[in-house]
């Protein structure tokens, strides 16, 4: 396997069928219609802040943030229909930023695919062919609400988890946890969508939460020492909403791991803390998430956490495992900035990691890193390895 930083053929999953066929409606129901050439955020996920027709088969588009200060996470998604085929100029530019996301295609919703375009200056330009046919740009594939209850419908039908409501988000939407809980005491806990344009960290939750649940030796010795707590969607309103970042009271939920002052972060810590309190035992903790590179986020060996040394012993072992994949660990602490990776640490004495995909990173590579990076967690915890020793 090669480390690709491009996007191949995307149609690595049977499951994407979601996003851009949803009968949601969108709270951005931005639309530009010129008479012979339709386009519309106005779907699940979707957002074109503001839309113009330029005239002669142009038209102009300016992303903006929900709110700031914010990360520069500029997310898109819209779609276009046109009376007559024809090749339309789109040109996007970004309020008081600079686009991160190289733009998508879709015919269907289910498969992806790079879509052409030049930068000039701070503008994005594309040429896109439109038809009586829908098709749809995004800034990465559209993964919305609906697709995590897909998706948990049909682990279930391959593994004995639970799929319940763990509480509603700000706007009421359900949060959902996916559980295998066996008669352990101890938990590995999963985490993912807190920023909701970071689609390469679902893209890599997916196949490693999968492989947690296989039904094989490895995985079924693994679910009897350990109960897994899956929560793969904490900010469905963002997500819903095509946020940059925030969830709908525009706050970053990945530095509220402290304070917990957003319902969403504050149904994950309750629950967590009603296991404790019931004699249980949090182990290891994974958050997803997307950045411009491949990188895992580690705490310190110096931390203070049980068993100093496991988070090196498990990368180790993935980085020796994947000659032409280069593991990166960036150990870092930050006590009062409100990170969930901080919060395990603090909160129940162990290690926790943030698992960073990048932006571009080829869609196959994802799935693969996953699967080896989830196999060989399952190996390390289960292992008598001493985890104190380097």
């Amino acid at each position: 396997m090669k480390k690709l930083l491009s996007i191949c053929a995307l149609s690595f999953s049977a499951l994407l069928l979601v996003a851009c066929n949803s009968t949601n409606e969108s709270v951005n129901a931005q639309t530009c219609n010129s008479g012979k050439v339709v386009l519309t955020a106005d779907f699940a996920n979707g957002r074109m802040d503001e839309c113009k027709s330029l005239g002669n088969d142009e038209y102009f588009i300016k992303l903006k943030p929900e709110n700031t200060p914010i990360n520069s996470s500029p997310w898109y998604a819209f779609k276009i229909q046109a009376k007559q085929a024809t090749t339309i100029k789109v040109t996007m530019v970004v309020k008081g930023d600079k686009h991160r996301y190289l733009p998508k295609i879709s015919q269907d919703g289910k498969t992806w695919q790079p879509q052409p375009y030049k930068i000039n200056g701070k503008r994005l330009v594309m040429n896109i062919d439109a038809s009586q046919n829908s098709v749809y740009i995004s800034a990465q594939e559209i993964i919305d609400n609906q697709y995590y209850v897909d998706w948990a419908k049909k682990l279930q039908h391959k593994a004995k988890v639970s799929h319940d409501v763990l509480g509603k988000s700000t706007q009421g939407r359900p949060i959902y946890k996916i559980e295998s809980n066996s008669n352990s005491k101890e938990w590995l806990v999963v985490l993912g969508r807190q920023h909701p344009p970071e689609v390469t960290g679902a893209l890599a939750l997916f196949p490693f939460v999968e492989t947690l649940l296989a039904n094989n030796a490895l995985a079924k010795q693994f679910r009897a020492k350990y109960n897994v707590l899956v929560v793969p969607n904490i900010n469905p309103d963002g997500v819903f909403m095509g946020n940059w970042r925030h969830n709908a009271n525009g706050l970053d939920l990945n530095r509220d791991w402290i304070n917990f002052s957003q319902v969403e972060t504050k149904h994950i810590h309750n629950y967590l803390q009603s296991l404790v309190g019931k004699g249980q035992k949090i182990k290891f903790a994974v958050d997803f998430h997307s950045t411009q590179k491949d990188i895992f986020y580690t705490l310190p060996v110096n931390i203070g956490v049980e068993e100093p040394y496991f988070v090196k012993h498990w990368l180790g072992s993935l980085d020796k495992a994947m000659p032409n994949f280069t593991v990166i660990q960036q150990p870092g602490s930050k006590p009062n900035q409100g990170v969930a990776k901080q919060y395990f640490a603090d909160n129940y004495n162990v290690h926790a990691i943030t698992y960073e995909m990048g932006d571009e990173t080829n869609r196959e590579n994802i799935i693969i890193i996953a699967k080896n990076a989830s196999t060989l967690l399952m190996k390390t915890m289960l292992s008598n390895t001493n985890h104190n020793k380097e």
